[in-house]
Parts: C-alpha cells; structure tokens; sequence
C-alpha cells in the first residue's frame, strides 16, 4: 500500500536523498513522496492556522480598543450626570432651606397680624360697649325731657287757673319752677345732642375699624394659602421619597415622635378666639399650618436617621450592583474610585462593629433607626469606633482593596431588620429631595 502511494505520488513528490558527509564517511536521508506530502500538509495546516489566528487576535484587539474607548465614554457621562444629581441636591436642600426661613418669617408676621387683630377686636368690643352707654343715656335724657315738659305743661296749666293750686303752690313758687324745669330741659337737650355726635362718631369708627379688619382677614388668607401652598409643597416630595423607599411615613412619624416627644415652643398648637371657647377658623389654619409644618419637620429628621445619601462625595463609578452574581447573591452595590477616597456615613447612627471581618475586609457597621443597618466593606482605613455616634456625611473611613476583593472599591449593604435590600432603592428615592 505505501509502494503504491509513493509510485502515484512520484510525479508530483520525487523521491528526495539528503546526503550526511563526516570526516571518515558519508551517509545519506531518503525522504518517500509519501513523507513529503505529510511535511507538506502539516506546514500547510500550520500556516493557516497561524493566519487565522493571527486575524483573529488582531480583530478582537481592534474590538477591544472600541470597547475600552466607548467604557470609558460611558464612565465621563456618568461621572458628569452625577456631578449633575449632586448640583441638583445641593440646589434643592438650599431651596428647602430658604422655604423653611420663608416660612419662618410668615409665621412670625401672621403673630404681629393675629395680635393687630385681637387688638382691633378689643377696640371694637370697647367702642360697641360706649355705644351701649351713649344709647342708654340718650334714652334715659328723653325719657326726662319727656317728664319735664309734662311737669311744665301741669305747671303753666296750673297758672292759668285750669287746675287748682297743687300743694298750694303760689304763682310765683310755680313761675320759679317752670324756670328750673326750662334750664334743665335745655341741659338734656345740649346733652343729648353731644351724645348723639359722641355715637356718630363711634359708629363711624367702627364701621372704620370693621373695613381694616376685613382687609386684615384678606390678607391674613393670601398668606395663610401661600403658606398653605409652600408647606405642601415641602411635605409632598419627602412622602414620595419614603414612600418609593417602602417606607410607612405614618410609621417613621410615629417612631420619631417617641424619641421627640417634649412641647412647647414655637410649633404648638394654638387658640386666637378672644372668649377661649370657640376656635376661630383663623385658628384653625394655623394650627393645620403649624400640624403639616411639624409634620415637615419630623420628615427631615426621619430622613436624617434614614440612609438616603451616597457614601461617597468624590467621583465613582458603579460596578457591582445589587442581586445574582457568579451564582451567589451580592448583598451590595459596588463603588469603584481611587485608593484611600473617604467614605462617608449615610445616616445617623451608632457604630456597632468597627473592624476585620473575613471576605469583608475591613469592615464598619453602623445602626440607625427604624431596624435600619448599613455596612461598608474592604475599607483601607477605619477611623471610628465601636460605640462611637456618627452623623449623615461624617467620614468613616477610606476606600481600600481589603478582604476578599479584585480592586480597589467601597461594598455598601443596607439591611432592614437584618434582611439585606437593594441600597440604589433609598439612593434613587431621594435623588430628586436632597
């Protein structure tokens, strides 16, 4: 079979002799058609191979380079619309800020209003009580300028012979008397009149003071709804905000309101009704005011006590989000940044655990209310202790590469009632508040 193979192949593949000369000898090599054909197929399948493979790390080089070029464009965009999403915080706490000193100085005009307003009242009350007065004395004047011109009449009739003399009376005695009734009939009048300027008077100043306090009840409305309106608008997104968390508002005012539980000052409620029995409706928007404005207040610090800040302030990328990851579920969200970026708490809280913890590394966990925990793992520096009571932005530590991890990052866990949830859930819902 080989004879045969090498006898078709010899036309084209002639037996070759490679000669192998010494000193004291010569030898030679035959190489068969059928030796030549396999040398030649090999290095013709090699040579392909080679090629293609050749191409083949070219193209996924070329491919490569377009893939790191768009990452990369990707990762300036994102570091741009987080630059974005952090001007558009700060905006909003300085707007919620100057509501909050807006608001403030309403309430201290609607103060001076109300106390204008129960001044105006008492005035009023004071005037409507002379009123009465003046009435009661013009009545009782008329009254005796009607006795003394029936005594007058009685007297001129007695004079004229028409009666006989009462008591026995003189003429003279009579004429004395009529005289005396006259004095003191024009007395009354004269009285009476100044009585009826003093009520004209009054009740031109009445109807004055009556025309203020209805333009002071105006006023008192429009800013009564611009409070109303800007209240609102407060309370509205910090609701969104914990509702898009999974968060009971009513729960969290509630749970705050333990720990805040002491009265008085400027936001309790109050009374403007002058009797103290009757709550004027005046009142009762205020109190509505002063109800959604302490609801406002137990808002931000459930929001302070809540994680809803990122726990980096410099540039990051994402890199790890939360869920199934190489068949294990990643309990975090993965921060990428330089080595040694400060790391900053997200809430208020306590320190429960401040050091090694295996595939964590270097390892800060902080408590906050409502069951609420926040871990932040592979730290290259830890720069609190346990027990220690931190605040929302205060740093914690900085970014490392410890424990189990393949580069430098920040791996943040929320955990509700020890239950770890997506931390991106509270970031997204307060990115239109803080």
């Amino acid at each position: 079979m080989t004879n045969k193979l090498n006898h078709m192949l010899e036309r084209s593949f002639p037996e070759r002799r490679v000669f192998l000369r010494s000193d004291n000898d010569t030898r030679y090599m035959r190489i068969s058609p059928l030796t030549q054909l396999i040398a030649f197929t090999g290095s013709t399948v090699f040579a392909a191979w080679l090629i293609i493979a050749t191409a083949i790390i070219l193209m996924d080089s070329i491919g490569s380079g377009n893939l790191r070029d768009q990452a990369n464009r990707d990762l300036v965009l994102f570091e741009n619309r987080v630059a974005e999403l952090a001007h558009e915080r700060d905006m909003r706490a300085e707007e919620a800020a100057a509501a909050q000193a807006r608001f403030t100085t309403a309430l201290e005009q609607i103060s001076v209003m109300q106390s204008q307003l129960l001044a105006s009242e008492e005035r009023v009350r004071e005037l409507e009580k002379g009123v009465e007065v003046v009435q009661a004395n013009l009545r009782k004047a008329l009254k005796a300028r009607d006795t003394a011109e029936a005594d007058k009449t009685e007297l001129l009739a007695q004079l004229n012979g028409e009666t006989g003399g009462k008591n026995g009376m003189s003429a003279l005695e009579a004429e004395a008397t009529v005289d005396v009734l006259a004095d003191a009939l024009s007395d009354t009048a004269s009285e009476r009149d100044e009585m009826v300027v003093s009520a004209s008077q009054a009740m031109k100043m009445a109807e004055a003071l009556e025309t203020d306090l209805k333009l002071m009840e105006e006023k008192n409305d429009r800013i009564f709804t611009q409070l109303e309106d800007a209240v609102t608008i407060s309370v509205a997104p910090l609701d969104k905000m914990f509702k898009s968390a999974g968060m009971d508002p009513d729960q969290l005012i509630e749970t705050v309101k333990k720990g805040y539980s002491g009265q008085g000052g400027p936001l309790t409620p109050i009374t403007f009704s002058t009797k103290g029995g009757i709550v004027d409706p005046d009142s009762m928007r205020a109190n509505a005011i002063i109800n959604k404005m302490d609801q406002l207040n137990l808002y931000r610090i459930a929001a302070q006590k809540a994680p809803f800040s990122l726990p980096l302030k410099d540039a990051f990328r994402m890199t790890s989000p939360f869920g199934p990851r190489w068949g294990r579920m990643h309990k975090g969200q993965d921060f990428a940044s330089a080595y040694g970026t400060p790391i900053y708490a997200t809430a208020d809280g306590v320190v429960t655990f401040a050091g090694w913890q295996s595939g964590y590394g270097r390892l800060v966990k902080i408590q906050h209310e409502f069951g609420i925990e926040t871990r932040y793992a592979h730290q290259s520096q830890i720069l609190v202790k346990v027990g220690q009571r931190v605040s929302r932005g205060e740093q914690i530590g900085a970014m490392g590469n410890s424990g189990h991890s393949t580069g430098t990052h920040l791996h943040y866990e929320i955990r509700v009632q020890g239950k770890a949830v997506d931390p991106m859930t509270y970031i997204k819902a307060a990115r239109d508040v803080f």
